[in-house]
């Protein structure tokens, strides 16, 4: 009796080995880098073909990810945006460090293929702490609009890179997606 028990034990076991070694082969854990930064969560190889993880996909390519859970649909939007930053009335990207001054950010964008109800516009510094230059509800009427910001003063404290982040908010959320990103650097 005892003999039997430990022969289906020994059975139970290889089976259960051998399905994870097939498990394992069958499909695969990839390194996924976009931008030449390796993403948290990886890919996986199944039947010859590469499976990403939307989200994050999409946070990367500053697009829009709209999930319909009753349809079972996930959909990506990637709109144009050009950000234009003035400083007296004149186009600039690199400050000096220690630079204080006022500029505006003018936005156009274009190919919005879904609804948004707001946009907001922020500075981080290179330690990541953001500050809102500006937000405003809007409501574009076709799949094009501009958004110019008021004057802000700001001071750029420390050498290094300084994103200015364009979110929105599509119609029936309340999360910020980052659709654009422009770097003023200061030298």
């Amino acid at each position: 009796m005892r003999f039997r028990k430990v022969a289906i034990l020994l059975i139970v076991l290889s089976l259960w080995g051998g399905t994870m070694l097939f498990a394992d082969s069958a499909s695969q854990k990839v390194r996924v880098f976009i931008n030449g930064i390796e993403q948290d969560d990886g890919g996986l190889v199944a039947d010859g073909k590469t499976y990403l993880p939307l989200r994050q996909l999409a946070s990367s390519m500053q697009a829009i990810v709209e999930w319909d859970n009753q349809n079972k649909r996930a959909t990506l939007y990637k709109p144009n945006v050009h950000m234009f930053l003035f400083r007296n009335n004149t186009v600039f990207g690199n400050v000096n460090k220690g630079y204080q001054g006022s500029f505006k950010v003018f936005a156009q964008i274009d190919n919005l293929k879904t609804d948004i109800t707001a946009v907001k516009i922020s500075i981080f510094d290179p330690n990541g702490k953001e500050k809102v230059i500006q937000t405003g509800n809007v409501n574009p009427t076709s799949d094009n609009f501009w958004y110019a910001t008021e004057d802000i003063e700001y001071k750029f404290e420390s050498s290094g890179k300084y994103p200015i982040r364009f979110f929105v908010k599509t119609k029936g959320s309340d999360e910020w997606t980052v659709i654009s990103e422009k770097i003023i650097s200061s030298l």
